[in-house]
């Protein structure tokens, strides 16, 4: 793995001599500075969140517009899965994604204020990553399934499971059956949507615990791509 290290200078100050009048010369801090997100993992996440943002205010109101957004949230989506595999090193699932044990510890660190620094996601943020990504498909896909009633009827199983229990009643109509499917459909694609609401509230919640814990700027990071190099305590 190669890493793009860079060092920011900053001089701190200089001291005059008052007896002699000669300038001492001033410190300097020196902090070094890592690559850590690729190029394609910044305009991913910032594109994803454009996305969402666009469809999420477009739904029921502009729907060509909100049909557009969902498709680009899909193909953001695949492309995340797929750099997750062959992607940059901080980029790939094998790097970030912890067991269960793991991040249960580290929410326990966090709550009493001595979690470690990771250069990568944390357990957490890992654990929102795959949360966000499944809820994001579960919504682009029931809102595809929407589009043409001809998706759903493809799908020999959603059919049963969505009909009521009195199918076999004589006066029940096929009609009746695809409009309390379509009907329930609509329920779990908003329920995905508003559930969406709840993890990007938690997701930002957690980037600004971080930042505040750790003194660095998240978000900045994800746009310059650099962390401060890891201490000896933190996990790189």
């Amino acid at each position: 793995m190669s890493t793009v290290v860079h060092v920011q200078t900053r001089r701190i100050g200089a001291m005059t001599d008052a007896v002699g009048g000669h300038a001492k010369s001033g410190s300097e801090e020196t902090k070094v500075m890592v690559r850590v997100w690729d190029p394609l993992i910044r305009i991913f996440h910032w594109s994803l969140a454009a996305a969402f943002a666009v469809a999420w205010l477009t739904a029921d109101e502009l729907q060509p517009v909100h049909e557009i957004a969902s498709y680009a949230v899909a193909g953001l989506i695949a492309f995340r899965l797929a750099w997750g595999v062959v992607g940059s090193h901080y980029a790939r699932f094998t790097q970030f994604l912890r067991g269960p044990t793991t991040t249960l510890a580290y929410l326990g660190d966090t709550a009493r204020g001595r979690e470690r620094r990771y250069l990568g996601h944390n357990p957490a943020g890992a654990a929102m990553t795959v949360a966000l990504l499944v809820t994001l498909s579960g919504t682009a896909f029931t809102g595809w399934l929407m589009e043409e009633p001809g998706r759903m009827a493809a799908l020999s199983d959603l059919p049963q499971i969505a009909a009521p229990t009195f199918a076999d009643e004589e006066g029940y109509e096929a009609g009746y059956g695809a409009r309390k499917a379509e009907g329930s459909l609509k329920d779990i694609h908003e329920t995905l949507a508003n559930f969406l609401l709840v993890l990007v509230a938690l997701h930002v919640g957690g980037v600004v615990l971080a930042s505040f814990r750790h003194h660095e700027n998240l978000a900045r990071s994800m746009v310059t791509g650099t962390k401060r190099a890891p201490g000896p305590r933190d996990i790189s």
